[in-house]
Parts: structure tokens; C-alpha cells; sequence
């Protein structure tokens, strides 16, 4: 739930938001890149149960801690799970870093350019749940492929829509209008997106703020205007498809936006290292991540 020490942490802190929460669809490939073969499980449960598996190790690692990493965004099932004999938000928070949860149920299949998000019936209980365990905010994620104005107004529409309720809940709203890397137009993308973003906050109540993850854009800065913007929390950058020497290069470029990121957090972590190796390469992770995020 929304407190005043993780408002101040991820409004102000130096560092980034690291994004573990790999959902049905995701988490075969996740574990792939983990080095965990597909016939190492036969359902999913078995499935879940090993990529909480490797999101334990990660949150337990000694370089994973609120000195660098100032958030984490969870999967739903990671969320009631545990981890150093804890509930996982409470124990993220005892490592002073601020535990979010992914809500949204996957994407529609693409009209205008767009996928929206699908329906979410379950939200007032699943954001419910999510503040009894302490988390902070949520994170929900649409995608935009193409230039498409009356598309991307719709996602955008949706996203703050949502963001009201999740608001109402007494929990923080992460935007994730994600335009696609492989997009011919990115860069159309980015400016559509920027303009359709700042007529919404514009428009919010004074005193009311949300946080946006957004793609790197094409052209550096198209969105300084929105991470000064007195409605905005944080602005963070999604990797996107980017390999992390590429991820962080972009984003450095960027003023004022800190990395949530995934696969460029998880790229080189396997599960046959030995603990320390697993810390070695993870702290390497970090702190490139880090770096680039605090320019």
C-alpha cells in the first residue's frame, strides 16, 4: 500500500525498477534463458514453481537490494509466494525495495495498430489482496505497433481509465503503453504517444500522480516534457527486445528516465552457476543498469 517512505524512495531514489513478473505466456521463453529446457516441466504449476524458483534467487542475492534497485514488479503468483521465510512484498521491503504487481490479463488481438488490454473482472480483488500483502502500485501493459492516432488515443484512454480504479484502491498506477522495437514507425509512435499522454495528465486532478513505463523512444527526450511533468511520479524505460549493452546505451541517452527492465536484467543469469557466479553476474547487471539510469 502507498506510503510515504516508497513514495520518496521512487520519486526520488537513484537507481531503477526490476521487473520480474514473467506471466504465463512469457515464462517459457524466461526460463529458456534461464537455461531450463521446456522438458524440464510437464505442467504449469510445475512450470510456475521454477520460475519462482529463480525470482527467489534473484530477490535473495546479496547485490539485489534497495542500495541500487528501487523496485520490483511482481507476478501475481510471485506475489503470494515467499521468500526468505517472508510473504515476497514483505520481504522485497525489508530490503528497502518498493514491491509492485503486474494486473493486467494479457492483450486483445490487434485493431488499429493496437493491442488493448483484455477485460480485468477480477482487479478490485486482485488490487485488494495487493495492498493486504503491502504492496505499493501495479503495472499494466498494452502494446502499439503501428502510427495509428485513433489507436494509440484508445490505448491510452484505456490505460488512465484503469489507472483511476487502481487509484481509488489506495495504490500507485504504473502506465506501460508499450511501442513495439520492431514497429516500422516507432518514432511516429513516440510522438502520437507523447501527445496523447500529456492531454491526460494535463487533465488530472491537482495533487494526483501515476507512473509511466514507456519504450525507449527512437529520438532522445521526446518525453522530457512528461518526466518533469507535476502528474508523473517516475518515468520509467522498458528493455523492450533490446540486449542490455543496447537497452542501457538508449536509455542513458534519455534524461531523467530510470530502467525497469526484464530480459537485460535476466540476460546472462543461468541456473547451473554457483551461488557467488550467480551474485558475480547479477551484480554486473545491476550495476550497468544502474549506471545508466542515473545519468
Amino acid at each position: 500500500m502507498q506510503n510515504s517512505q516508497m513514495t520518496d524512495k521512487i520519486a526520488t531514489g537513484i537507481g531503477f525498477i526490476a521487473a520480474l513478473d514473467q506471466s504465463g505466456g512469457s515464462t517459457p521463453k524466461a526460463l529458456a534463458g534461464y537455461g531450463i529446457k521446456e522438458d524440464a516441466y510437464s505442467n504449469d504449476d510445475e512450470m510456475f514453481g521454477l520460475i519462482h524458483e529463480m525470482r527467489v534467487r534473484i530477490m535473495t542475492s546479496p547485490s539485489f537490494n534497495g542500495e541500487r534497485v528501487l523496485g520490483a514488479i511482481l507476478f501475481e503468483k510471485t506475489m503470494d509466494g515467499q521468500a526468505g521465510g517472508m510473504d515476497v512484498p514483505e520481504y522485497l521491503w525489508s530490503k528497502a525495495v518498493v514491491p509492485f504487481l503486474k494486473v493486467d490479463k494479457g492483450l486483445e488481438d490487434e485493431v488499429n495498430g493496437v493491442q488493448m488490454m483484455k477485460p480485468m473482472p477480477d482487479l478490485a480483488a486482485l488490487c485488494a489482496r495487493g495492498v493486504s500483502k503491502g504492496v505499493y502500485g501495479t503495472k499494466m501493459r498494452s502494446v502499439i505497433n503501428l502510427a495509428n492516432k485513433e489507436g494509440i488515443a484508445a490505448i491510452v484512454n484505456q490505460q488512465f481509465d484503469v489507472a483511476g480504479d487502481i487509484l481509488s484502491y489506495g495504490l500507485m498506477p504504473m502506465i506501460e503503453p508499450e511501442i513495439s522495437i520492431k514497429s516500422a514507425d516507432r518514432a511516429q509512435c513516440d510522438a502520437i504517444l507523447a501527445d496523447e499522454l500529456k492531454k491526460h495528465l494535463d487533465t488530472l486532478p491537482k495533487g494526483t500522480q501515476v507512473m509511466l513505463k514507456l519504450s525507449i523512444p527512437q529520438n532522445a527526450n521526446i518525453y522530457a516534457d512528461i518526466v518533469n511533468h507535476p502528474a508523473v511520479l517516475r518515468l520509467v524505460a522498458l528493455s523492450g527486445g533490446f540486449s542490455t549493452d543496447e537497452a542501457c546505451t538508449e536509455l542513458a541517452k534519455n534524461k531523467g528516465m530510470i530502467a525497469s527492465f526484464s530480459r537485460a536484467l535476466l540476460e546472462k543469469l543461468q541456473h547451473g552457476l554457483s551461488d557467488d557466479e550467480f551474485d558475480e553476474v547479477l551484480n554486473n547487471a545491476i550495476a550497468q543498469i544502474y549506471a545508466a539510469s542515473a545519468t
